[in-house]
């Protein structure tokens, strides 16, 4: 028959147990953040949540009398020099409606500039039914030293807006872009060498 375990044993093997429940833990933990992030962009995508726009691959089937105002808003962090504003602050359109507009943006500075844009909806619960056709969003955008170029965005608010108790009365929406700087991508050593050799070559 074997001899019950003394008081040392007991306390490491229970000390050992928590350790291992701690480190379950903790992995689980990160695990469930770096699965967060896709997910919370599917719902956001989903469901409008933080003023995310939709994205429509055709216009709306229904249009109706109803208006709503749209108010366009523009930024750029300091280390993108370009000026960036609407062509139109503001336009009323019916619910269901296609609607283009642009942005002007040009570079100021006298260096080629890469920069991408994110945006947003105010109010944050009409984000679901701001549908964009078209946009230049989270896209990189190129402009060489001085050059200037519109940028289109292609939208309509859904009907449906009017349904949602939650929204209330219309309201007036902004849609907001800012742009941030991107990093241009570097070539890889390998592939800059066989460049290098190949010019050589010429």
């Amino acid at each position: 028959m074997a001899e019950p375990d003394g008081p040392r044993e007991t306390s490491a093997r229970r000390f050992r147990i928590t350790a291992f429940s701690c480190a379950a833990f903790v992995c689980g933990m990160i695990g469930a953040a770096y699965a967060s992030v896709p997910l919370y962009s599917l719902f956001c995508k989903v469901t409008g949540y933080g003023g995310t726009t939709q994205r429509s691959e055709m216009a709306s089937a229904t249009v109706l009398n109803e208006t709503v105002r749209v108010r366009f808003d523009s930024n750029a962090i300091p280390s993108v020099p370009w000026t960036f504003q609407p062509n139109e602050r503001e336009v009323v359109v019916r619910l269901g409606e296609t609607r283009q507009m642009s942005y002007r943006v040009r570079n100021r500075s006298d260096r080629e500039v890469t920069a991408r844009a994110t945006f947003n909806v105010t109010p944050l619960l009409a984000g679901g039914y701001f549908n964009k056709i078209q946009c230049f969003c989270f896209t990189d955008q190129t402009l060489k030293p001085g050059e200037e170029v519109d940028m289109p965005v292609v939208f309509f608010v859904d009907p449906d807006i009017l349904k949602d108790a939650d929204v209330g009365t219309l309201p007036t929406i902004t849609l907001s872009y800012t742009f941030f700087p991107v990093e241009p991508k570097k070539t890889p050593v390998a592939d800059a060498a066989t460049d290098n050799q190949a010019s050589g070559r010429l």
